[in-house]
């Protein structure tokens, strides 16, 4: 089969996409789009990308990262918003996408709506609970304002405590409507906290954030997430007075104490000084009827107990007093005399205790000098040798030495010496002490004991006969018979 030759041109893949990409541009340019954001994912480079859809149809969007620093608010998934921007195509994915430039809340109901939505979630975190709520101090020395410095709300505010107490007030100014609102306030609040009280400006004791009144987009960035996660976070009690007293925000769910209006919240924050001065006096008229009373009653009581009148037990003592002060001028008068003896005396025995004291320094001297080193060496000679004789007269006279000789020393049971044996009894027991210095226990008896009986020696073993020996018959000489 031939192939059949058409006059349609022939485009590369690319060709074709980006074709497609410049029609779609041309032709919508700038469009409006009222939707629902769905997906929202914001990238590690700024770039933001999310879904605008309703019931029917989605479209992927991108807002770049210079763009998402001028939003009024940080997108969400679920924000019914209205979206502003071109229409343009991705060749590399073949679809079709939104770039917004700019974005905004689809009216009050959906404002409305995300702040129920908000509100439902920082709640279940806890948020909102009493048990986080900070007391107010009673009087604050310093006082931290959050609020725009030009509007008539701090005006009202700095009237206001100046007239109850006045105390030292330091402004964070701040804008207090606009998409840099959130940012400012979270900033301020976390600049306060992080202030020291040594530094040149004191740390505030009480926060008040201020705002006159508005609509829901004019207050809408004291519902921001980063605003409220900034008043959570405060370790200084927070007073919040944002718009009227029908107006309601997150910042005044989250904060310590909410004021109707910025002067209810100076109101709140330092007490009436015509007050406290009363107050003060009333108190100091109650402590000393107080008083009064009390040592009334103990008046009454010592009066009741009939106790002898002071004046009764030192009278006696006073006579007394007067009595020797009377006497006193004559003692004195007698002891000159003997002062003036005592001076004379003094007088003649410095010169002979002086000339004394010089004469025993001249002999002192003297024997000094005739102090050679030979007369010391003959000196500690003859020293030593008396030392020696007394030591080996010593050693003859002590119990040591009679002990050597055969004697032993007697002693108590409680250790005393027995030098006289009258003093000891039959049964008495006693300790005797060698020249070893060996100790042995003796017991007294009534007498000197019996001397032990002589030892026999054993007896002699007996001697065995000899036999005497015959005698030789000397047969050389001849008998005479």
């Amino acid at each position: 089969m031939e192939n059949e030759t058409t006059n349609s041109p022939e485009y590369t893949v690319s060709e074709l996409a980006f074709a497609l990409k410049r029609t779609v541009e041309e032709t919508y340019g700038r469009v409006r789009v009222r939707g629902e954001l769905g997906r929202v994912t914001i990238a590690k480079s700024g770039h933001c990308y999310l879904d605008v859809k309703d019931d029917k149809a989605v479209i992927n969007s991108i807002i770049w990262k210079g763009v998402m620093g001028r939003l009024p608010m940080v997108p969400e998934e679920g924000m019914e918003v209205i979206c502003e921007g071109k229409l343009s195509t991705y060749p590399g994915r073949s679809n079709y996408q939104l770039i917004i430039d700019r974005m905004e809340l689809a009216g009050e109901g959906a404002l409305m709506a995300l702040l129920e939505r908000r509100k439902r979630g920082f709640a279940a975190e806890g948020l909102f609970d009493e048990e986080r709520k900070k007391p107010l101090p009673f009087m604050p020395k310093t006082i931290g304002v959050v609020t725009s410095p030009t509007g008539a709300v701090i005006r009202d505010i700095l009237h206001r405590i100046e007239d109850r107490y006045g105390v030292h007030v330091i402004v964070w100014p701040v804008v207090v409507q606009g998409k840099a609102s959130a940012n400012e306030v979270a900033r301020a609040i976390n600049g306060f906290n992080a202030m020291d009280n040594s530094g040149p400006v004191p740390r505030p004791d009480v926060l008040i954030i201020a705002r006159g009144g508005g609509s829901i987009e004019d207050l809408w960035g004291f519902n921001e997430e980063i605003v409220v996660r900034a008043a959570a976070g405060s370790a200084i009690p927070l007073i919040s007075a944002i718009g009227h007293e029908t107006d309601w925000t997150l910042l005044d769910y989250i904060a310590d104490y909410r004021a109707p209006t910025p002067t209810a919240a100076a109101e709140m924050a330092v007490p009436v000084r015509a007050d406290l001065v009363t107050t003060n006096d009333d108190y100091g008229l109650r402590l000393r009827r107080a008083l009064a009373r009390t040592a009334e009653q103990a008046r009454m009581g010592l009066n009741a107990a009939r106790l002898p009148r002071p004046q009764t037990w030192l009278g006696p003592h006073q006579q007394r007093l007067d009595i020797a002060s009377a006497k006193l001028p004559s003692l004195l008068r007698l002891t000159d005399p003997a002062a003036q003896k005592l001076s004379a005396l003094t007088a003649r025995l410095m010169p002979a205790l002086m000339n004394g004291q010089d004469k025993r320094e001249s002999q002192l001297c003297n024997i000094a000098s005739r102090l050679t080193p030979h007369l010391m060496a003959q000196r500690l000679t003859t020293l030593s040798a008396k030392v020696s004789s007394a030591g080996s007269l010593l050693s003859a006279y002590s119990y040591q030495g009679v002990l050597a000789r055969g004697y032993a020393l007697v002693t108590d049971t409680g250790g005393h010496v027995v030098r006289d044996g009258a003093r000891l009894s039959a049964g008495d027991d006693v300790t005797l002490t060698f020249k070893d210095d060996v100790k042995r226990g003796a017991k007294i008896t009534d007498g000197i004991p019996a001397a032990a009986p002589p030892v026999s020696a054993p007896p002699a073993a007996p001697k065995k006969r000899v036999k005497p020996k015959p005698k030789k018959t000397d047969h050389s000489q001849l008998g005479l018979f």
